[in-house]
């Protein structure tokens, strides 16, 4: 297949994107140059054959004052954000000790035990729960709560403006969009790609999706978007976020659940080593001539 044309990608982000010292337009810019250059180079594809609108989700998640350090940065002081991270614990396989100690226990008891089974950094481990728990609870915290129903109009708002044929969402991007793409079938998307997706993390992100899933013949099921024409899951093996990391196994319409290593270190959530994948230069490299 060649391509003739660049192809239209829109790429929604995950945690932790948050600029508050560039204006919305600034951040999509920047962001798109970086995403086509990561998919580019994993494709080793000229970037001027990506066509990459970016959906900028994060300042409706904040949409108060930013908080100049009256918080504790031992704990995760909102209960719900608590809740989302001992449902994490317990997905993780973590000692009942650890998983329920996180409703009270300060943060740094949690990030201590998931940094030593990663073998990972205990600092950036921590930070990386207090930026992910935040946002997430931010999101999910109810279904109609205003930045929840923000987020998920921006992203169904770059979609419908650019028209991509593809769509890659990383992270709690992922849960943007699926819902995103629920709450408007008029949206068609030849290539949904999610990537270190939490989905299907149980309690925390699956039984708070609108629309709920539904009664399957062996447990609950969610459902491809009525928009979407396929749709493929990537995961690092690794990866704490993707728990669990195949899809399929809880929604209906995943056509493919792709694992592949993206990064030996800390990097194993990074949206920029999900782009430049083995595993996604495959997916994509059809759309592309390769």
């Amino acid at each position: 297949m060649t391509a003739t044309s660049p192809v239209r990608v829109v790429g929604v982000h995950g945690v932790g994107h948050y600029n508050r010292r560039q204006t919305p337009d600034e951040v999509r810019t920047a962001q798109a140059q970086d995403w086509t250059k990561h998919l580019a180079a994993g494709l080793t594809a000229d970037p001027a054959l990506i066509d990459l609108d970016f959906a900028y989700y994060a300042p409706l998640l904040h949409p108060g004052p930013v908080s100049q350090g009256g918080g504790d940065p031992e704990e995760l002081a909102d209960p719900l954000e608590r809740e989302l991270m001992a449902a994490w614990l317990a997905a993780l396989d973590a000692p009942q000790a650890v998983s329920q100690g996180a409703l009270t226990l300060p943060l740094r008891y949690a990030a201590s035990w998931v940094a030593e089974r990663l073998s990972l950094d205990g600092r950036l481990t921590k930070l990386f729960i207090r930026v992910f728990f935040r946002e997430m609870a931010a999101y999910v915290r109810a279904d109609d709560a205003v930045e929840r129903l923000a987020a998920r109009e921006e992203v169904a708002r770059r979609i419908a403006r650019h028209r991509p044929r593809i769509v890659i969402a990383h992270s709690l991007g992922s849960v943007v969009t699926y819902e995103a793409l629920h709450a408007h079938p008029e949206l068609r998307v030849e290539l949904l790609v999610t990537a270190g997706s939490p989905l299907a993390l149980p309690r925390a992100v699956f039984d708070r999706l609108s629309p709920r899933p539904e009664n399957g013949p062996r447990h609950r099921l969610g459902t491809r978007p009525p928009g979407v024409e396929r749709w493929v899951n990537i995961a690092d093996p690794g990866d704490p976020v993707a728990i669990p990391p195949r899809l399929a196994t809880f929604f209906q319409g995943v056509a493919l659940d792709l694992t592949d290593t993206i990064h030996a270190g800390f990097g194993f959530h990074h949206a920029k080593n999900y782009l430049a994948c083995a595993a996604m230069s495959a997916l994509l490299g059809p759309y592309v001539g390769r």
